[in-house]
């Protein structure tokens, strides 16, 4: 019985493998239409695929062409051919804007988009362009059962741009770029005010101007001095029980102390 049951699975195999190959060389697009079909059915989206593209120029302009291009579309969203699921989905929705399946359509062009999302460190253009599409997608379609998934890769995304921009922040910073370190964190906080990472963005922001001030050249320190402490204010109003807090005081006292030789001064 168990010779017969393997005897039996290789002549479906080889039999399955007949058909298909039959399909790709047949002329016949009836046919390939109907085999691609099953191959989708089944889950063989590569096979699927193949056969789906030798036919799609025979359908354009047919009413068979608007089913085909989203099967066509989706074998690469299954495969994860991202780039070229978005684009297909995309091309299908302008195609066909009164289609059963245009939101489906929007949906997972956004999410193969959103796919090529790279991580932070990597320049986020990809990332930008993701953002747009599920905005649009939100836009089109703001009471659809999608919106759950669709908030949680902006957020998902939008952190990610947040972060590239706080670790150029702090990457000038780390090599003593105070002044351009303090800009940077000037633009994320401007750009990013409800971000998780506000306190860090605040705490080095104030040790960027505090390095500027007391390394400052003599005829700008007194205003870079009252500058680093105006950020220390911002800070300690922000976040009085901040992990930081007791490095923030030190360089606020110290702060204070060189400041006394200008009112002695004057």
């Amino acid at each position: 019985m168990k010779n017969l049951f393997y005897i039996l699975i290789t002549f479906l195999v080889f039999t399955s493998c007949s058909e298909y190959q039959k399909a790709l060389k047949s002329e016949d697009v009836g046919l390939k239409f109907k085999m691609g079909e099953q191959l989708y059915e089944d889950g063989k989206y590569n096979k699927a695929s193949r056969i789906f593209t030798q036919i799609v120029p025979a359908y354009r302009g047919k009413p068979q062409a608007e089913k085909l291009m989203f099967l066509d579309a989706d074998c690469y969203y299954q495969t994860e051919q991202h780039y070229l699921a978005g684009y297909r989905f995309e091309r299908f929705a302008s195609s066909y804007p009164r289609s059963e399946k245009l939101e489906e359509a929007y949906y997972k062009s956004a999410l193969s988009y959103a796919q090529l999302s790279p991580v932070y460190s990597k320049d986020q253009h990809d990332t930008d362009h993701a953002l747009e599409k599920l905005q649009l997608f939100a836009n089109l379609y703001p009471e659809s059962q999608y919106m759950p998934k669709i908030n949680e890769l902006v957020k998902e995304l939008q952190y990610k741009l947040e972060l590239k921009a706080y670790s150029i922040a702090k990457q000038y910073n780390h090599i003593s770029d105070f002044q351009a370190s303090i800009n940077a964190f000037d633009n994320f906080i401007a750009d990013f005010p409800g971000t998780t990472l506000r306190e860090k963005a605040l705490y080095y922001r104030l040790d960027s101007a505090y390095q500027l001030a007391t390394k400052s050249v003599e005829y700008k320190k007194e205003a870079r001095l009252n500058t680093a402490l105006s950020y220390y204010n911002n800070f300690k109003r922000a976040y009085s029980e901040s992990e930081f807090i007791k490095d923030a005081d030190k360089m606020a006292e110290s702060l204070k102390e060189q400041l006394e030789q200008y009112s002695t001064k004057s």
